[in-house]
């Protein structure tokens, strides 16, 4: 439910981009620019958070606004090249390498991890039913959403994942539920790098980030001076600290804006080379209705069935088809959505730990999604 605050913007918005549908669109799309910069700067008023950026495609054309600053006092408007670091938006790069893997036969969407995870000798299963790759990538393995302390064992170690892979890991039978797992896709990174036989980070560059030209997107911490510092729900600056390698497939990502530009305009070129890896990657594979459990997806928008790595929304009222992503880390939250028979994406990022404003920043990026593309 929207808070008040969240609710007045919307009517705000709605009223605005009523006016700016009024005027013709011409060849650079001024009113894709005119509404990408009108919805980041009144969120950024309404708000308060220290920095924003938006950043939109429509058809190909694209947009990129930022608002206040990279870090508070430093006087630096984020902008297209400012890196981010976008959290569990990762969860979509993971899936599509996962996407890229089953296109060339590497991998069975339906086959089991168990062969492919050296952690444990015996990999969990409930029910008879073993953990499968798609499993993994729709948050329906029965993995909890975090792990759980392990004696001696530094967390995220190989240590702490193995003592999480006992007998009693799994919180359901494989694929009758739907449970956020952060646990889940760090494992389905370390099955993806055991079938390919090679480092998670140089899989993922091979399969994703290279062929779709995503040269400032990776895993390495960036300087201080050109990244989003994101700050805690005290306004107190918070450290991302080093590179975590287990925890490479829920996150860890970071990125530009005009990456993420490049990334939406590729997933929405939905017949050009690689289209099967991005058929493979959006297709809705479990569908909401009738499982049990159904928790952590609907944070961004109801959530009515799970792609891999993404959560897909059905058309409703003047909204299209949305298949979308959030992510927060270390003071930074992110939102990746588009509408993949409209041509149109959007990609959101601000540097505060203000929950009510994550979640209304996907509202609204969601009914911006619907402005530039009505049914």
């Amino acid at each position: 439910m929207l808070s008040k605050r969240g609710l007045r913007m919307r009517c705000f918005l709605a009223a605005a981009m009523m006016s700016l549908l009024a005027g013709p669109a011409f060849a650079n799309d001024p009113l894709l620019e005119e509404a990408v910069e009108f919805t980041g700067q009144i969120f950024h008023l309404q708000t308060g958070v220290p920095g924003l950026v938006i950043a939109a495609v429509r058809n190909g054309e694209t947009a990129v606004f930022g608002f206040g600053e990279t870090a508070r006092g430093n006087g630096v408007e984020p902008g297209e090249t400012t890196r981010i670091g976008v959290g569990s938006i990762t969860k979509t790069f993971t899936g599509m390498t996962l996407a890229g893997l089953a296109a060339d036969g590497t991998v069975l969407l339906t086959g089991p991890v168990a062969p492919h995870v050296d952690l444990v000798e015996t990999f969990p299963e409930r029910g008879g039913q073993a953990v499968r790759f798609v499993d993994l990538a729709t948050h329906s393995s029965g993995f909890p959403r975090e792990l759980n302390p392990v004696a001696d064992a530094e967390k995220y170690s190989d240590a702490s994942f193995a003592g999480n892979l006992g007998d009693d890991a799994l919180l359901f039978r494989p694929g009758r539920g739907l449970l956020y797992s952060n646990v889940g896709f760090d494992l389905l990174a370390r099955a993806l790098s055991g079938a390919a036989d090679m480092p998670y980070a140089a899989l993922l560059k091979e399969t994703v980030l290279d062929p779709i030209g995503l040269a400032e997107t990776g895993y390495d911490r960036p300087d201080d001076a050109v990244r989003m510092v994101g700050y805690d729900w005290n306004d107190n600056e918070m450290d991302p600290g080093a590179p975590i390698p287990n925890r490479a497939g829920a996150s860890g990502l970071y990125t530009t804006a005009a990456d993420m530009l490049r990334y939406l305009q590729w997933n929405l070129d939905r017949f050009g080379e690689n289209a099967e890896m991005r058929t493979l990657s959006h297709a809705g594979y479990v569908i909401r209705d009738g499982l049990d459990p159904v928790s952590g997806l609907d944070e961004s928008g109801h959530m009515d069935a799970m792609g891999l790595g993404w959560v897909v929304m059905m058309p409703k009222d003047d909204r299209p088809l949305i298949i979308q992503k959030a992510g927060g880390t270390n003071g930074v939250f992110s939102y990746l959505a588009f509408a993949p028979t409209r041509g149109v994406g959007v990609f959101m990022a601000i540097n505060k730990f203000d929950f009510a404003a994550s979640v209304e920043m996907a509202s609204v990026v969601n009914h911006l999604i619907a402005t530039l593309a009505p049914r």
